[in-house]
């Protein structure tokens, strides 16, 4: 099969997302129901973005555009490059460009993985070095690139590639079951108090009988323990609040030290960390590996191993983020959390028996989390692998 030439205008339409409504955080835009993708949106999707965290009500629709299931997205500023299909129908603004393939000539799949296996590179080296990193639709038109002229070949590669990131976003929709699952105890048993022989345990001021009340405090401490860049392996997981996904209590995704030029905080596997700037503070979760953290992050460490569990539900619940924001204290940039704030949050602590329940269910999760973190790593390296073979024609298919 032949390859040729094209830019992304003769595969198909594009043109930018629309936003109009300046300024974009005014409330009436927001909370209704139709999908509103932003640029970390799409640089943590997988394959397809089917998760956002922000919405658009009748009155932000009308100032912007929903765009079809199938649609290419490519991120124009902030996070250069990145790509993902919408499986959804959303709106997104003039940040993201939207890529609809015609379907005589291109896949949005296969131009994706084009995205991740040649274009992302070049477009990032001639967008580097401007006061602030920034891609036109100009600049990316003025972009040829190699691909079958049979449609049905493009689509046969991508469904190759596509197969390990079905995989991939089939764990990803296992774990956030399982999360959700450690989420929903926790709220049963410790905010609704709906625990195990609840229905024969007194209440006395907020506690049940035969718990004990304590602190955040009590039960963990803040670890700061500063990293010299200089000091660190170029190998060194390093997670930054980029790598944090919100609403998780897990932290699956790390970069390494070798893109770390000032002081950092080191953790441990198994402990905690708390994004502490806003708007960062509900990015929350356990480490699987050893490396070090961004200092607008808190580093959690529980005083016995037998409460980690308890710690972890309770400083990623709604409640505790809640308290958190209302107590942030102001910076010099923005406001921060306070750990000599956060370490006075109450928590009852159950009895022996019922706190080794709980934490036997928490462990089992989180190390289910961690095996899926794993395998998921495995199967983008195998992906990556084929990735530059397949999209170059080395590999046919």
């Amino acid at each position: 099969m032949s390859w040729t030439p094209r830019r992304l205008d003769q595969l198909g339409y594009l043109s930018r997302g629309r936003s109009r409504y300046r300024p974009r955080d005014a409330a009436h835009l927001y909370g209704g129901p139709y999908p509103f993708i932003q640029t970390g949106d799409v640089k943590h999707a997988a394959l397809y973005i089917t998760e956002y965290q922000q919405t658009y009500t009748e009155a932000g629709l009308e100032q912007s555009r929903l765009w079809p299931v199938g649609t290419l997205c490519i991120t124009i500023a902030a996070n250069i490059a990145e790509t993902a299909v919408l499986g959804i129908e959303a709106c997104f603004p003039d940040s993201v460009i939207g890529f609809i393939p015609d379907q005589r000539k291109a896949d949005a799949r296969f131009v994706k993985y084009l995205f991740d296996a040649q274009i992302q590179q070049r477009v990032q080296r001639f967008t580097q070095g401007a006061a602030q990193d920034n891609l036109s639709q100009e600049k990316l038109l003025s972009i040829d690139f190699d691909v079958p002229e049979d449609v049905n070949e493009q689509k046969r590669i991508a469904d190759v590639l596509s197969a390990y990131d079905d995989l991939v976003e089939n764990n990803r929709r296992r774990m956030t079951l399982l999360e959700e699952a450690a989420r929903q105890l926790y709220l049963e048993w410790f905010v609704r108090l709906r625990f195990p022989g609840h229905e024969h345990t007194r209440i006395i001021n907020g506690v049940p009988k035969g718990w004990e009340p304590k602190t955040v405090g009590d039960l963990c401490e803040e670890v700061r323990e500063s990293v010299s860049p200089d000091t660190l392996k170029p190998d060194t997981p390093y997670i930054g609040l980029e790598h944090m996904p919100r609403r998780s209590i897990s932290l699956c995704e790390w970069g390494t030290a070798q893109t770390v030029t000032s002081t950092k905080h080191r953790f441990r596997e198994g402990e905690i960390l708390f994004g502490k700037i806003r708007p960062y503070f509900h990015k929350v979760g356990v480490v699987f590996v050893d490396g070090v953290a961004s200092s607008d992050a808190i580093v959690i460490r529980p005083v016995d191993p037998k409460v980690r569990g308890l710690i972890l539900m309770t400083v990623s619940s709604d409640p505790f983020i809640a308290v958190t924001a209302q107590t942030m204290r102001e910076g010099s940039k923005m406001p921060r959390a306070d750990w000599r704030q956060m370490k006075e949050y109450r928590v009852a602590s159950p009895p022996s028996g019922l706190l080794n329940n709980f934490e036997s269910v928490i462990e089992s999760t989180v190390n289910q989390l961690k095996t899926l973190t794993f395998l998921n790593q495995k199967l983008r390296a195998a992906r990556d692998l084929l990735l530059p073979r397949l999209m170059s024609g080395e590999i046919a298919v």
